[in-house]
C-alpha cells in the first residue's frame, strides 16, 4: 500500500531522508532504511570537501521549527565515493544530491556520482545561504545546468527548487523542460533572527535557511501550484511532523515527500508517519497513494464540514 514508483525508482516507503540531515555517513543511512524510510538523500556534495560555516550554525528559534547556516560543508565527492560503495553493497536507493561552482563540475560530481553507485541525483540549486542559489532564482540557468546533465546521465535527475522566489512554476517549468525526472519543493526559506543582547545575528553567517513546522504551509501551497502546471512528479518536502501533514502534501500534488527536521523527534517518527497514511488510505477505501495525489484540486466538489 506504501509502496511507490517515481521515476524509474522502485520504493517501499514514500518517505525519503531530505538532504542535509543526517546524509553523510553509511551507519546512519542504515538505522534510518530500517527505520522505514525508502530512500536517503546525501548530504549535498560538492567538487571538493568544504568545511562550511563556523558555529552556530543551527538553533531552534520555535518549537518544532529551526533555522541554519551549515555552509554546504562536506567531504568532496572523491572522498564519498567509498560511502556510496558501502551503501549500495547495501542495497540502499541512494539519491545524491550534488551542487557544484560551475556547470561543468555539477556535471564532474554526478557523473561520479552515478558511476559510483547512486541510484538518482538531486541538483541543489536552492540552498539560501550559499552561492548555488543564484542558479535556483534564475529560469535560463536553471533550464541550462538542467539540460547539460540530463544529456549525460543515465539515471533519474531531480532539481530541488528554491522557494525565495517570485515565481517557483517559472523556475520549475524550466526544469521540467531542460529534461529534470522530478523536482523538489521546497528547500529552506531565507531568513535571519538577531540577538537583541550582542545586536547581531546569531547565526555566525548572518542569515540561513528556516525548515520545519513553520514553513508546512507554505511548502504545501508551492506543491499545489506546481501540480497545476508540471507534467514530471513532484516530490514535497518541508516541515512533515506527522501523518496529516503527510497526506496534505500528497492532497495538494506531491508523488513521494521528503523529511528532514522531524526527525530531531527520533526515528520513531518514520514509523508514526507510514503508519498514519496506510491507516488513513484503509479507513477511507484506497488502495494507494496514487489514488489520493491531487485529490485537493477538485475541493469543489468535496464535501464541505459542518461548523
Amino acid at each position: 500500500m506504501l509502496e511507490i514508483n517515481i521515476s524509474g525508482l522502485n520504493l517501499k516507503s514514500p518517505l525519503i531522508l531530505a538532504s542535509g540531515i543526517l546524509g553523510v555517513s553509511y551507519s546512519n543511512m542504515k538505522k534510518l532504511m530500517d527505520a522505514g524510510l525508502g530512500a536517503i538523500t546525501t548530504k549535498s556534495i560538492g567538487p571538493k570537501p568544504r568545511k562550511g560555516y563556523k558555529n552556530p550554525s543551527i538553533i531552534e528559534i520555535f518549537p518544532g521549527t529551526f533555522m541554519n547556516s551549515v555552509g554546504l560543508g562536506n567531504p568532496g565527492i572523491q572522498n564519498f565515493i567509498s560511502e556510496i560503495n558501502e551503501i549500495k553493497a547495501y542495497n540502499i536507493p541512494l539519491i545524491v544530491s550534488v551542487f557544484g561552482d560551475t556547470n561543468e563540475s555539477y556535471l564532474s560530481v554526478a557523473l561520479k556520482a552515478q558511476e559510483a553507485g547512486a541510484d538518482a541525483i538531486e541538483i541543489n540549486i536552492s540552498c539560501p545561504h550559499a552561492e548555488v542559489s543564484s542558479i535556483g532564482i534564475n529560469k535560463d540557468l536553471t533550464f541550462n545546468l538542467t539540460k547539460l546533465l540530463k544529456e549525460k546521465l543515465s539515471i533519474p535527475l531531480f532539481v530541488k527548487l528554491n522557494p525565495n522566489v517570485t515565481d517557483i512554476c517559472e523556475i520549475a517549468l524550466a526544469a521540467q523542460e531542460g529534461g529534470a525526472d522530478g523536482v523538489v519543493a521546497i528547500n529552506t526559506l531565507s531568513a535571519m533572527i538577531i540577538d537583541v543582547n550582542t545586536m547581531r545575528p546569531i547565526l555566525s553567517h548572518g542569515s540561513g535557511g528556516l525548515s520545519g513546522k513553520a514553513i508546512h504551509p507554505i511548502a504545501v501551497k508551492k506543491v499545489y501550484d506546481l501540480y497545476k502546471v508540471l507534467n514530471i512528479p513532484i516530490i514535497g518536502c518541508g516541515g512533515i511532523s506527522n501523518w496529516e501533514h503527510a497526506i496534505e502534501f500528497f492532497l495538494a500534488g506531491a508523488a513521494s515527500l521528503q523529511i528532514g527536521t522531524s526527525l530531531y523527534q527520533g526515528y520513531d517518527i518514520i514509523k508514526k508517519i507510514n503508519t498514519g497514511i496506510r491507516d488513513y488510505l484503509e479507513v477511507n477505501n484506497f488502495n494507494n497513494i496514487s489514488e489520493i495525489k491531487g485529490l485537493s484540486h477538485k475541493f469543489e466538489n468535496q464535501k464541505v464540514p459542518d461548523f
